[in-house]
């Protein structure tokens, strides 16, 4: 089994549990545990090589996690402690359960810890880049599963819930905010399939949107999605915070009057829209 198959438990359980091995990890001799990561890699564990990471944007000081670096490279994560033991980060990633399949809702602490890993983790693409900002705690999520592997996820701002912790505005329709495909499983449809389901999702609502601003892939992915479904040309907007209609664009008028850059091989690092090459 893998920690999202464990039985959930409260991210304050995980904090106390984690706090309380730091202060045994602490009174032990310097060389008294190890982490092996291959045959031919380990790492010493000591209390100067472990940190704490903050999984939301809320700055909860309970929201976190311990993980495990290089003495020599604080930013990189090599693993995580959790149900009193480290897992090195690829297997948290995994599944042993069958039924996780597809777009599955995130419910449980560890389906947000995964989140949290491939938007904060897995894609960076160097010492000091992060791809996006963190979710909210309460941020409603898709995990997407193949081959028993999180391999994407997808985020949505629902219509009312609150654009920031400063002002009163709320979102004036439901948004698909942030989508994420894993490096290795690009070029497999998988944007698309996220596009979709985020339509399917709404589908009483009159109008979408898509968070500003649009990647050139994700600009690939809109363009498919209508070519094939002329239905929703007239229902999908790039839309900034709140989305009223003086911030809202027809992506399909824009894709027509060549607005938007199809350059599909590029890197992308803005919130919403990393998706996949096409």
């Amino acid at each position: 089994m893998y920690p999202v198959d464990f039985p959930d438990v409260d991210h304050t359980d995980l904090r106390s549990t984690s706090e309380q091995y730091l202060s045994s990890l602490e009174s032990r001799p310097s060389d008294n545990e190890w982490f092996e990561l291959s045959q031919s890699l380990k790492v010493g564990i000591t209390a100067n090589n472990v940190r704490w990471l903050q999984l939301f944007e809320d700055d909860q000081p309970d929201c976190a996690v311990m993980a495990l670096h290089p003495p020599d490279d604080p930013t990189q994560v090599m693993a995580l402690y959790l149900h009193e033991k480290w897992w090195c980060v690829d297997d948290l990633l995994r599944t042993s359960s069958k039924s996780r399949t597809g777009l599955v809702l995130v419910q449980s602490t560890m389906e947000r810890v995964i989140v949290f890993l491939l938007n904060q983790v897995v894609e960076r693409c160097s010492q000091e880049e992060v791809l996006f900002s963190l979710h909210p705690c309460t941020e409603s999520c898709k995990l997407l599963w193949r081959d028993s592997q999180a391999v994407g996820f997808y985020t949505v701002k629902h219509k009312g819930s609150l654009c920031d912790r400063w002002s009163s505005r709320c979102y004036l329709l439901p948004v698909l905010d942030t989508v994420l495909v894993r490096r290795s499983w690009r070029r497999r449809g998988f944007g698309l399939q996220m596009l979709e389901d985020f339509c399917s999702s709404f589908s009483t609502e009159e109008f979408l949107g898509v968070s500003f601003p649009l990647s050139p892939s994700m600009v690939a992915v809109c363009r498919r999605y209508l070519q094939h479904h002329k239905e929703h040309r007239e229902r999908l907007y790039e839309v900034e915070a709140p989305g009223g209609w003086t911030q809202r664009r027809n992506i399909w008028l824009n894709i027509q009057l060549g607005r938007y850059s199809f350059n599909a091989d590029s890197q992308l690092q803005t919130r919403t829209n990393l998706v996949e090459h096409l």
